[in-house]
């Protein structure tokens, strides 16, 4: 079979410098409980941030195979905590009550499944919930290494209400202003740039637009916006957009919805070979929804966006 031409060589994602020099920059380096580690794919990029000296682990699941995949990697965890744990629930409770109860500052999913890793991460019992809203957001870089856009929900929230998005823009303000763009420009998504009453992405784009204005200091918004109008500052200047503060130039994009976040993220990292630091925040720390599919720089390049943003 041959190969699809549209998809990139996943071998060239890398993960951007820019985003590990600030990680450095943390005096402390970040505790991070790993839930069910039971693979290389889930300790790689763990290895990775620890030779690049930003993070300690802490490994949670079966004691024998952690050694063993570590041993494989030549990584000597031996000065490294192990907590036991015989199946995928109990490796997800314990590595989330660790960071509940403060003795880790990041929490990062192994190899158990996306469900039970985040019923742990939910769980009252953790004490790893706050009253905040749990949302989440992939920070994607191209394979040059250079600055890219964050991507709001696209693996928590299906159809996240007014409030959970106007949540879920703030937390994307606060982010890009902590990886170093001062005055974020965020741009609203739908299918077009007019308000239609038959098309609900649009209105709730433009009232979003609005309040952001009104609630959210040094940073511009836009919307509704269709993605050429985001991305492509020659498509904004031909639809007459060319002096909008977000058209062309956005830093960030809020989806209506998860299925176009979703498809938006995939279509960046699968057609352009682009570097997803994946992170949920709204718990007492950044929680890592790895995917056994991620390349090991999208993996390191999440655990250094944990530990600016934890």
């Amino acid at each position: 079979m041959s190969k699809n031409p549209f998809i990139t060589d996943q071998t060239k994602v890398i993960a951007p410098s820019f985003l590990l020099d600030l990680a450095k920059k943390n005096k402390k380096k970040a505790k991070v409980a790993i839930a069910y580690s039971q693979s290389a794919s889930s300790i790689i990029g763990a290895k990775q941030a620890f030779d690049q000296g930003l993070i300690e682990p802490i490994f949670v699941g079966k004691k024998s195979i952690i050694e063993r995949e570590a041993n494989n990697l030549e990584w000597d965890i031996s000065n490294y905590r192990i907590v036991v744990a015989e199946n995928e629930e109990e490796a997800g409770d314990i590595a989330a009550s660790i960071c509940g109860n403060g003795e880790a500052d990041i929490l990062m999913k192994g190899d158990l499944h996306s469900d039970i890793f985040m019923r742990s991460v939910i769980a009252r019992k953790n004490n790893l919930r706050t009253k905040n809203k749990l949302v989440h957001q992939f920070y994607i870089t191209p394979n040059t290494g250079r600055k890219g856009i964050m991507i709001s929900d696209a693996a928590v929230n299906i159809k996240p209400s007014e409030s959970t998005l106007k949540t879920v823009t703030e937390q994307v303000c606060k982010s890009l202003k902590k990886i170093g763009v001062k005055s974020p420009k965020v741009a609203f998504l739908s299918a077009s740039e007019t308000v239609m009453s038959n098309m609900e992405s649009t209105l709730i784009a433009e009232k979003l637009k609005l309040w952001a204005r009104d609630n959210i200091q040094h940073a511009s918004f836009s919307g509704p916006l269709a993605l050429d109008l985001i991305v492509s500052k020659e498509a904004a200047t031909k639809k007459g957009l060319g002096n909008d503060p977000v058209a062309g130039q956005a830093d960030g994009i809020i989806v209506p919805e998860i299925v176009s976040g979703n498809t938006l993220y995939k279509s960046l990292v699968y057609f352009s070979s682009g570097c997803a630091a994946g992170i949920v925040l709204g718990a007492k720390v950044p929680v890592l929804l790895t995917s056994r599919a991620d390349p090991t720089p999208a993996r390191l390049a999440s655990i250094a966006l944990a530990s600016i943003l934890k």
